[in-house]
This record gives C-alpha cells, sequence and structure tokens, in this order.
C-alpha cells in the first residue's frame, strides 16, 4: 500500500542500522542507504526529546544540498532516558555494564526520532515508551553482554534479544520504538506524503 502511494519517490535511508532497514523492507519500501559521518553533539540544555529531535535533524544537514525533487531522506535517532539523563550508546563493555545495572530494577523512557526531509519542507516526529527492567543478576548482565554485544545500541540492549524476554516485565507504547523506530508514526507521515 505505502510502497505503491511512493513509487515516484526516491527514498534514501541515512542510517547503518539494521533494525531501521528491515522496518522499511518489512514495509515493502524500496530505498538506497546513505551514510556521511556526523559528529552526534547536542547542546546540553536540551532535555528527552528535544535531543533526538536535534540529532535526528542533525544527520539529514549532510544530505540537504544534493537532494532531487523526488527524493524522501530519512534520518533517525533514539536515547534512552533515565532519571533525567540521557543514555546513548556504550563505548565498551565497562559501560555497557554500568548501563544496564543502572537501568536494572527501574523503568526508563526510549525516545527516538525520525526526521523526513526533501528538497522543500522537513519534518520531525518522535515517540516515547516506557519500559520497566526486573532487578538484573551481575551474571545475566555479563552473559547478555558477551554473547549478544549490544554496542550499537542505545542503552546497552535491544529489547528483541535475550535480555529483553528475561529483564522487561512492562513496556507502555510502542514496542517497534524501542528497537529504535516508531514505525506506526513514520508510515503515518509517509501516507500523508
Amino acid at each position: 500500500m505505502l510502497a505503491e502511494k511512493l513509487k515516484n519517490k526516491h527514498l534514501i535511508l541515512a542510517s547503518g542500522s539494521p533494525r531501521r532497514q528491515n522496518f522499511l523492507r518489512d514495509l515493502g519500501l524500496q530505498f538506497e542507504i546513505r551514510l556521511k559521518e556526523v559528529v552526534e553533539n547536542y547542546p546540553s540544555h536540551l532535555k528527552g526529546y528535544e535531543i533526538t529531535d536535534f540529532l535526528s535533524k542533525l544527520k539529514a544537514e549532510p544530505f540537504l544540498s544534493e537532494l532531487k525533487d523526488n527524493d524522501v531522506l530519512i534520518t533517525a535517532d533514539t536515547i534512552v532516558w533515565l532519571e533525567g539523563k540521557a543514555i546513548g550508546k556504550p563505548r565498551n563493555k565497562r559501560d555497557a555494564v554500568k548501563m544496564l545495572n543502572n537501568l536494572s530494577d527501574k523503568t526508563h523512557e526510549v525516545i527516538s526520532s525520525f526526521c523526513l526531509s526533501t528538497n522543500s519542507r522537513q519534518i520531525v516526529v518522535n515517540d516515547i515508551t516506557k519500559v520497566r527492567f526486573v532487578k538484573l543478576l551481575p551474571k545475566e548482565i555479563d552473559y547478555y553482554i558477551n554473547n549478544f554485544k549490544p554496542f550499537d545500541k542505545a542503552g546497552s540492549y535491544g529489547i528483541q534479544e535475550w535480555i529483553g524476554y528475561i529483564g522487561i516485565n512492562k513496556i507502555e507504547g510502542s514496542y517497534f520504538n524501542v528497537m529504535g523506530f516508531p514505525i506506526h508514526k513514520f508510515y503515518q507521515e509517509m501516507m500523508k506524503l
């Protein structure tokens, strides 16, 4: 349905995330993957969704001057928000252990934003999901990190992986948003194009 609507558009996904690429494929969309290096810094006064909105727009900037009339550029960003602080991707194993220990036995928010850019307009949409972890044992955290290597994931975890099976006991909002892309909102926005 969406593929038919977008048949005259050239979609460009500026993301190396296999999950985001699979979401678009699963919607039946044809797209090109185009990557450019972006330093993901944001002003320190930004909070919550302001961070992911800012970063998803920032990731679009290097592409804007090259967009053609039928191009639609898709950029996105996800953070974990815990106790007033943003948690991004871990730098190493020690960082990952610390992140998961901090998330253990608490509720946090996963915030994702996507930015749709054409050569005439740009829109940013975000979504927030609340996720509750049970108390994780140190050996569970260690097992997960050693076997699943979640170094490309905000908060050091993938809800769709082992840690999600055994550690998450409550979720409020979109499951797919926790995977890094609010696909239901993306579909709605693309249908409006």
